[in-house]
Parts: structure tokens; sequence; C-alpha cells
């Protein structure tokens, strides 16, 4: 009896060790294992990153342009392992009463802070102004957001805690808002950090010498102000470092981090963060077309005042990107994680690798948790939409590897009340391209749809159909389950842009999970707006039948190498 009691004890610790262990992809991981990482760290779209740190902690948030929930908050112990802990703006952002998405709007460039207690971040939305958020805890609740400055163009914002109490924000301009670009501003906010008390001032002009100057971010060291900010553009650009004694300058500047002979292009905006052990790291994007901006870590020392980052193998101040270097020492050891991917659908809450495509709606969907599913109802579309493009309700997660496999299984079950209704798997972007399943006069058919340009308005064409399951006789709706399957693969570099990668798609399905069959051509993935491309689910109904219609029970969508 006693051999049995400690049988069960021990078993039940093994339940809970394994139901507390980190997710490990399969597709990628930056810890190499053997005390050194490769580049990227995070192989995903999270752009404009931004990071600090709290006793052993780092966070770091990214843009979210139109995508709900916006405001990603990444959790590690060692800027190389990284875990999704959930967002800073679960529900909707003013002015996010649009039905149709705001593709490349509202959440720009944020930058996450912690001072006296409380964790802050500010944003810029090009056609607001600048907004806060802050919490006590990283995983939330964060207050509601307060614009602190309004204004058209204001973008890629930081908020800097003086010694002696004062509070000053840095900011750039959007050249498609503004009319205007290339700028360094400050400006003074109140104690509290809510509101701008002192008009802009621009402290430093990249015209010329760093044209699109813009993503600063703000710090202070042995009694110096320093900008770090990217310039010459996303692709294309270089790190500079600006320093003065005085928080309104003059200042003076370095390039710090640049291309090199390395792959990594740009290398684009980021922030410093320093270890509990006293070592300097620096994250930052690196743009790859389709799949859009990677998470870069590089090293970073101060030598006569100034950063260096990367790895100064000249001596002249700036540092190339590495490729492989030794994890940062932290003080102890940290368990290989990397943020979620796959999902079985067995919890109440929809996982925080998901976000939608635009404005949420409590009524898109239901976590059944005790059936293991996601049931995705069949909402209309919005009245004038012309394509996916201009529909909120997709579910769309990062693509999070340069090569991978998302395979889910559906069981669509469509309202006998009328025709079109319309679910399935999609790699969206400008261009997109998916797997539909329809219900028509004839039963449920599946297309391979796509859409070339639908940022421009431009309508699906279908490649092939196979019809899945016969009419309804008037007894009962036909139903269809299907497993869907989308494989990504790069094929060298983009004909049109030399520093994209070409990602090509191929998409089959099966009847029974086990055989896979392709259906229509190969695809070129095609970046979103300021985003790279996305991969999801998505079940809805035409715009003209607005009574309850059907559903999409999806099982699971599981990332895989294969």
């Amino acid at each position: 009896m006693r051999n049995w009691l400690v049988f069960s004890l021990l078993a039940l610790w093994g339940i809970a060790l394994a139901a507390q262990k980190p997710y490990v992809s399969e597709v990628w991981c930056a810890d190499l294992g053997n005390g050194q990482y490769k580049n990227p760290v995070l192989y995903a779209d999270y752009s404009d990153p931004d990071v600090c740190r709290v006793g052993n902690d780092f966070y770091m948030t990214a843009s979210s342009f139109n995508c709900i929930p916006g405001l990603p908050i990444l959790h590690s112990q060692d800027l190389v392992n990284w875990e999704i802990i959930g967002h800073a703006v679960p529900w909707a952002l003013h002015p996010f009463s649009d039905v149709k998405p705001q593709h490349g709007n509202h959440i720009w460039a944020p930058s996450i802070r912690y001072h006296d207690g409380r964790f802050y971040i500010f944003w810029g939305d090009p056609d607001e102004g600048v907004y806060q958020v802050s919490a006590q805890t990283a995983e939330g609740p964060w207050t509601e957001p307060v614009l602190v400055k309004e204004g058209k163009g204001i973008i890629d914002t930081t908020p800097l805690w003086d010694d002696d109490g004062r509070v000053w924000m840095v900011h750039a301009y959007a050249g498609s808002r503004a009319g205007f670009k290339s700028v360094i501003s400050v400006c003074e906010l109140n104690a509290d950090a809510t509101k701008a008390i002192t008009p802009s001032r621009v402290v430093y002009d990249g015209h010329g010498t760093d044209p699109t100057c813009e993503g600063p971010k703000f710090y202070k060291k042995d009694g110096y102000y320093y900008i770090f900010h990217p310039a010459g553009g996303v692709q294309t650009g270089w790190q500079v470092v600006l320093r003065s004694k005085n928080v309104f300058g003059p200042y003076e500047k370095r390039t710090v981090l640049a291309q090199g002979k390395t792959k990594v292009n740009g290398p684009h905006q980021g922030g410093w963060v320093t270890t509990p052990t006293g070592e300097d790291w620096f994250l930052h994007f690196q743009d790859v077309g389709p799949l859009g901006r990677i998470v870069h870590l590089q090293p970073m020392e101060w030598k006569e005042g100034w950063p260096v980052i990367g790895i100064d193998k000249d001596g002249d101040g700036c540092g190339d990107p590495v490729e492989k270097y030794r994890k940062p020492n932290v003080g102890h050891p940290v368990a290989v994680c990397n943020p979620v991917e796959s999902d079985e659908f067995d919890g109440t809450t929809i996982g925080p690798q998901w976000q939608w495509q635009g404005n949420f709606s409590e009524k898109w969907h239901y976590c059944a948790a005790d059936k293991g599913l996601l049931r995705l109802f069949a909402s209309p579309v919005p009245d004038d939409a012309v394509s996916l493009w201009d529909v909120s309700n997709l579910l769309l997660q990062k693509p999070t590897a340069p090569e991978f496999t998302c395979t889910t299984k559906l069981t669509f079950c469509p309202s006998e009340k009328y025709f079109g209704e319309r679910c399935g798997l999609v790699v969206m972007g400008l261009d997109y391209a998916g797997l539909v399943l329809e219900n028509t006069a004839e039963g449920i058919v599946l297309s391979k749809v796509v859409c070339q340009n639908a940022d421009k308005g431009k309508t699906e064409t279908v490649e092939e159909s196979k019809k899945l399951a016969e009419a309804s006789n008037g007894d009962k709706t036909p139903s269809s389950t299907v497993w869907l399957r989308c494989k990504y693969t790069q094929n060298g570099m983009d004909a049109k842009n030399k520093l994209d990668q070409h990602v090509e798609v191929m998409f089959s399905y099966s009847t029974d999970g086990k055989k896979f069959v392709p259906l229509g051509k190969t695809f070129a993935a095609r970046q979103g707006k300021w985003i790279g491309c996305k991969t999801g689910i998505f079940c809805n109904r035409p715009a003209k039948e607005k009574v309850d219609g059907g559903w999409c029970d999806v099982d699971f969508f599981h990332v895989s190498k294969k």
C-alpha cells in the first residue's frame, strides 16, 4: 500500500511537471543547447521590438497595428528563450469602431518601461497621436489607453524619467501622415506621464546624413542623454546613437551597427537592456519580406562613452550583426522555451499566439474546452467587403520559421437556410490564398482560392475545386470533416527585391488525416501592410444573411517540420 501511494504521488508529480513543461518549437529554436544561440532569437514578425528588465525578468513588446489583441507581451529570463504571456490591448482601441480591418494603422512602434512599481507602454497612432497604458504586472490588467499627445503623424515614442523627477518623451514623425520626417523630437510630460506639457522640439535633423531617422529609444547613462535610432530605411539602414549632456542637445552622433558583410539587412530599430550580471545587449528587427520583421539579439559594450553593437572587427566603433554567439550571462540556468504555435483548443480562451485581423466581437467564437475544439460561428462579412482582406474575423498567427507546415482539422456545419457560408485555412497578405469550404446548391465544395493585390480591391479567383459532400436532401444540413494543410518553403530570394526571401506555400487536403492531396498551384507568399503574412482560420457568411448561421468546429492547429 505504501509503495502504491509513493508511486501515485510520483506519477502525479510527473504529470504536474509535464503540465508545466515549457513549449519548445520543432520548427525554430534559437537556443543551441551548448551555451550559444543563433539569430534570429525570434523568427517571427515582432516588428519594432522594445525591451526592459525587472529583476531577473525581461519583457518585450512590439507593433501590432490593426490586429487584436494588440501589443503582445513576451517574457524571457535570458533574452534568447521567450514566451508570450499576454497583450496590453486585449479588446479594442479607439477608433476601432470600424467594421473592416484598418490594415497598417493604429499601434506603431511601442516602448515598454518599468518605473516606480509600474509597467508603461507608449506607442504612436499615426492618425491620432501618442497613447499610453500601464499596469502593476506585465500580465496585466492594463489600463485603458490614454492620449498623451494629440497630433497626426507622431510615432515611435519613448518616455524617460529623469533624475530630478521630470519626464521626457522622444518621438519621430511619419512622412505619410505628417508630410515631414527624418527628424527626432523631444517634449516634456507631466509627472504621471499622461500628458505632454510642452511642444515638441526637434533635437536632431537626419536629412542628408541619416535619412528616415525614426524609432528613437531614450536612455540616460553617466550624465549623458542617449537616443538610439535607426536610419536609412527598413531594408538598407543602420543604427545611430546620439548623445548629449542636455536633453534638448546639441547631440553628437555615431553609427554603431550596420549590415557590413553579413546577411542581416537593415538592421532596424530595437532596444538596449542590461542583464543582472551587468552585460549589455541590444534587440532589433530585420525585415525579411513575406515573413515579416524578425528579432535579432546583439552583444553590446561601452567604449569611451559610446555603445558598440555587434562585433567590431576593424575597431571603427561600428559593429556587424552576429549569426551565432554565446548566450547572455544572467547568473542562473534558463529552460529552453519558445512562443506557442500549435493549439489543441482545449482551453476556455483563445491562445496568446492568435490575433483577429481587425476589431474583435465576442459573437465570433466559442471555446468548447470540454470537447477540445474551437467553434467559429459564421459571421456576416461587411456589406462592402470585396475579399477576405476586408473581413475582421480571420483568426491568424505569425509564421515562426523560414520553413514549416500548418495542419488543421475542421468540421464545417453550415446553415440549411441559405448558401454561401464559407470556412477554411488562409495565408493572408497583400496577396492571399487558401483552402475554402463553401456550402453551395451542389453541396459542400472545397476550393483553392487566390487573391492577387487584395489590398487594391481585387477579388478571388478559384484555381481548383473538389466536392466533399452532396447537397442536403431536405432532411438535414450537409457537414464535412476535412484536414487542411499549407507547407511553407523557401526558394531563394525574391527576383524583384534581392533583400526579400521568396517563400512558396503549397496547399493540400485530406479526408482521413493520413493521405494529403495537393490542391491548386504553389502560392508565392507576400507580406501584409507593415507586417508579415499570417496563417489562420475563418468562418463567415454573406453580408445579406443577417439571421443566425452555421459554424465550423476546429479540432486542432499544428505547426510542424513536415
